[in-house]
């Protein structure tokens, strides 16, 4: 169930973390004939990162599995900080709060799966896509509509922005 202070929570974000199966991609691998593990990744959401970062959020991602494509994506976005492999979570998140010089009640966290608990249950602002597992949803301040890989992080992007009072000044270099 949803957290009815979502909306000031999400006021107080600097930072905002993202998963990535089943958040920036709908958690499906494609492999390729030489076995490669391919990963679809949303426009959409893309551009929701990129205006999030214009507002002056940073962000992050946190991830279990190992893949050249986030590389890519996250270098294609601009994203600061990129870790990945490996299920401990809590220690790459530990490292970012040292590195910003930022509190866990300043981070917001998007996850679907269990490995994000330990990092879900400690952010300022907890959001899950709803194909999430059923103990990621019951912990997190916020359920998206859109799901993972389909919308979900622009979503969570663009309620940040509204929150934080940003959406009308990083969408007015549109309206020319």
């Amino acid at each position: 169930m949803a957290d009815p202070t979502y909306v000031e929570r999400a006021a107080r974000v600097k930072l905002m973390i993202f998963d990535v199966d089943g958040v920036l991609t709908d958690g499906s691998l494609h492999y390729g004939a030489d076995g490669e593990a391919l990963k679809t990744f949303n426009v959409y959401d893309g551009l929701g990162i990129k205006l999030l970062q214009e507002s002056g959020v940073q962000t992050a991602i946190i991830s279990a599995r190992t893949s050249p494509q986030v590389v890519k994506r996250a270098a294609d976005l601009g994203i600061g900080f990129l870790h990945q492999g490996g299920h401990d979570k809590l220690t790459p998140f530990h490292a970012l709060l040292e590195k910003t010089g930022l509190t866990a009640g300043q981070v917001g966290f998007i996850g679907d799966d269990i490995v994000d608990l330990p990092i879900l249950t400690r952010v300022g602002f907890a959001v899950a896509v709803p194909g999430g597992r059923k103990e990621v949803l019951e912990r997190a301040h916020h359920v998206t509509v859109a799901h993972g890989g389909r919308g979900a992080v622009r979503e969570v992007c663009e309620l940040l922005l509204h929150a934080q009072g940003t959406y009308e000044r990083v969408l007015a270099q549109f309206m020319v």
